[in-house]
């Protein structure tokens, strides 16, 4: 089946959606999710003083996250939800009271624009670009459960090949809290690829304090939810995403589930 796409009428100016949904009605019982899809950031902010290569660098977005997300849902058949904005505004897989939800510092980088902000900035924010997002994907959530339709949720990240100075071996990792099953059977398709190295919790662990999506959509519901995240130098070219998102399309457990109109 051919992927349908949705994407809410822009907001006025460059202040678009929140989120851009893909296939909402997809047959497919994997909700997909991409947190860091847009390093978009609205001209009044002056690009949070910083010089805009620092925009296309991982720190404002998960390069390549959105285009594998895009085919993935596609080759799935699959719901996926994506964000509007960059995660240096505000970061959707942040709890809102962690000191990495509007970061003052990403990598080794201070971010001039988020130092002092007051109460109702911060409010503003996640208003306007936070909320929205995680509200759709609950409402969605709901409406499964309502239906009856089994759900898994895989949320899709990138990472950098080096952090802080040291180098990540990995290609891919698999983030889990609770649903280590699920996790396994996406380590256990990607390695039929002997070549890769991929492992579990690399190149972090999934926290209740520093992570949103995996512990709030996924375990509190009781929906078995994983992140991926793919290094990213594996996804700077066309032909690395088509790839990655062959390579998971083909790892993922997918499965058809009824849909009602």
């Amino acid at each position: 089946m051919t992927a349908r796409s949705e994407r809410n009428t822009p907001a006025q100016g460059d202040w678009p959606d929140a989120v851009e949904v893909l296939n909402e009605h997809g047959r497919c019982d994997i909700v997909l999710l991409c947190e860091h899809a847009s390093n978009h950031m609205p001209a009044e902010y002056r690009q949070l003083g910083l010089d805009a290569s620092h925009l296309r660098r991982h720190i404002a977005w998960d390069i390549g996250a959105a285009e594998v997300t895009r085919l993935l849902s596609a080759r799935l058949d699959a719901p996926a939800f994506l964000s509007g904005y960059s995660r240096l505004l505000i970061d959707l897989n942040r709890p809102l009271d962690s000191p990495g939800s509007i970061p003052l510092l990403s990598e080794d980088t201070d971010i001039p624009g988020n130092a002092g902000i007051d109460a109702a900035e911060r409010d503003r924010r996640a208003k306007i670009m936070f909320s929205p997002f995680h509200d759709r994907v609950t409402a969605h959530l709901d409406r499964r459960a309502a239906e009856g339709r089994p759900t898994r949720i895989v949320t899709i990240h990138s990472f950098t090949p080096v952090f802080l100075g040291v180098a990540r071996p990995w290609h891919a990792g698999v983030l889990h809290d609770h649903a280590a099953d699920l996790a396994a059977a996406i380590l256990s398709g990607l390695r039929a690829d002997a070549s890769l190295n991929v492992a579990a919790n690399v190149p972090y662990v999934i926290s209740r304090d520093a992570d949103y999506a995996v512990p709030i959509h996924g375990d509190d519901r009781g929906i078995p939810a994983v992140l991926i995240e793919i290094r990213q130098d594996l996804l700077s070219t066309r032909s690395g995403i088509e790839e990655w998102a062959d390579r998971l399309a083909a790892a993922l457990p997918a499965r058809e589930t009824e849909t009602t109109s």
